[in-house]
């Protein structure tokens, strides 16, 4: 089928409005939210539903086309935008969007792909339940997104990551069947779990068309509080602390470079420092069923007693729901802020929490005697170990020419990463900015075994070429 004729086929199958083949209309598919990649496409076609999106993969199959799955687009590591001149058939998720099912007795929810993240935890919380999953980009990404990359987010110290919160999925494979893998069973051993090859190979292997995800009672009940310390040996030992003391009431602990925090007060509008300047800083967020003002009294006896034994150097409790949003947008916001300071070289890392003091120094020791004159924006979730560690000029316009820096960049922080035990990527995905690290840190017999699962499923290799492998 040669391409006009594809294109009119797609239009009979989805109505022409729903495939666009013109470029101002591609565009805003065509470029990943960092600005960094930017690829080429035959046309973005947009089902409503698991069967259209079945017959479009039947389609592509028969033509020997390539698709790229596609939902809120707001991924950072490429994954979703096609590669240069790959003739692709990008497959927009946005219009499956429903809500199929939600079952407070199971506490499970049952969602389309194309759903935006903020819409799920609403829905939950006007069912009386929670849905924890819960990341800056949650206004505009889709959860078909968070489960091909397997999103963390900031309650992954209490609630686990977007594939602990799975129970079932819907796939299109790339032959264009469907497996319905809809249970929402938290017990269902009987042979391989399927569902965990689908969650964070960014549609690699399949498109995910919909979930049955857990819920959880919705806290009545939350305490935040920011804290300043001297460094993150500090924050690692306040961790485990804050944890014999709360357990999991403890929902979200976070990392804030000062670095980090100077920059969101330099270029987001309203930013306002919480407390005196610090080299590092700590959000704490806890939660549960009881008063809030038992939850509050509580964490400001706890803080009161750090500050005592200077296992802090400050703090400040939030009095109001309004105030701890204006705490969260501090944090929410670095990412925003590196954007509009300019490019940067970026990392998703993790790293036993016990080992992150230790990687911090000697990363940015190697790096600084390597590049005098970077900036190092250091952030992210200390309680499960997952670090954002990003790299810059001081002078914004100089970044274009360090971009070219990243593989000896590379070099120093994922060797050390991986001499510590830890992992390149925590969150984010491989992508095709990582894409050719694995070869250097996953041994041949995982690479095989990825590659096997991949011939298996794929085997045309038409499912997101150029991605993770």
């Amino acid at each position: 089928m040669d391409t006009p004729t594809l294109i009119e086929h797609f239009s009979g199958l989805l109505g022409s409005h729903n495939v666009i083949a013109d470029a101002s209309g591609m565009a805003p598919y065509l470029e990943d939210w960092r600005g960094r990649y930017r690829g080429d496409a035959l046309c973005v076609v947009r089902p409503g539903s698991t069967a259209e999106v079945a017959a479009v993969v039947r389609a592509c199959a028969a033509a020997g086309v390539a698709i790229v799955p596609q939902g809120g687009n707001t991924g950072l590591c490429g994954a979703a935008t096609p590669l240069a001149a790959s003739g692709a058939v990008i497959v927009s998720l946005a219009r499956l969007n429903r809500v199929r099912a939600v079952d407070t007795d199971n506490n499970t929810m049952t969602v389309e792909a194309g759903c935006v993240l903020a819409a799920l935890q609403e829905r939950a919380a006007q069912a009386g339940r929670l849905f924890p999953l819960a990341l800056a980009a949650e206004g505009s990404c889709q959860i078909g997104g968070n489960l091909s990359t397997n999103a963390g987010g900031v309650q992954v110290l209490r609630y686990g990551n977007t594939r602990e919160l799975t129970l079932g999925l819907e796939v299109v494979l790339p032959s264009g069947e469907v497996w319905d893998g809809l249970r929402g069973l938290r017990k269902d051993n009987t042979g391989y779990d399927l569902k965990h090859l689908f969650i964070g190979a960014e549609g690699t292997l399949g498109i995910i068309t919909a979930a049955v995800l857990k819920l959880f009672p919705l806290p009545r009940a939350s305490a935040t509080a920011w804290l300043a310390l001297a460094s993150p040996a500090s924050a690692v030992r306040l961790l485990n602390d804050l944890q014999a003391a709360f357990g999991p009431q403890l929902t979200a602990c976070e990392l804030v470079s000062g670095i980090s925090l100077g920059l969101v007060l330099k270029h987001i509008p309203g930013a306002q420092a919480p407390l005196a300047e610090s080299p590092w800083y700590l959000l704490v967020e806890l939660s549960g069923g009881g008063e809030e003002s038992e939850l509050r009294e509580a964490l400001e006896a706890f803080l009161g007693d750090a500050l005592e034994r200077a296992a802090i150097d400050d703090a400040t409790l939030a009095q109001s729901g309004e105030q701890a949003k204006r705490l969260w947008a501090l944090r929410e916001n670095i990412s925003e802020a590196q954007k509009i300071e300019g490019l940067s070289v970026k990392h998703d890392v993790s790293v036993p929490i016990s080992r992150i003091p230790e990687f911090l120094e000697r990363a940015d020791a190697a790096l600084l005697e390597a590049f005098p004159d970077i900036r190092i924006v250091a952030f992210g979730h200390i309680g499960d170990g997952n670090l954002h560690y990003n790299q810059s000029k001081t002078e914004a316009g100089e970044n274009a020419a360090f971009i070219a820096a990243q593989p000896a960049v590379n070099r120093i922080v994922y060797d050390l990463v991986h001499e510590l035990g830890g992992s390149i990527s925590a969150e984010h995905g491989i992508g095709q900015l990582k894409r050719d690290e694995l070869v250097r840190y996953k041994s041949p017999v995982e690479l095989e075994m990825m590659r096997a699962i991949k011939r298996t499923l794929d085997p045309l290799g038409l499912m997101n070429p150029g991605k993770v492998l």
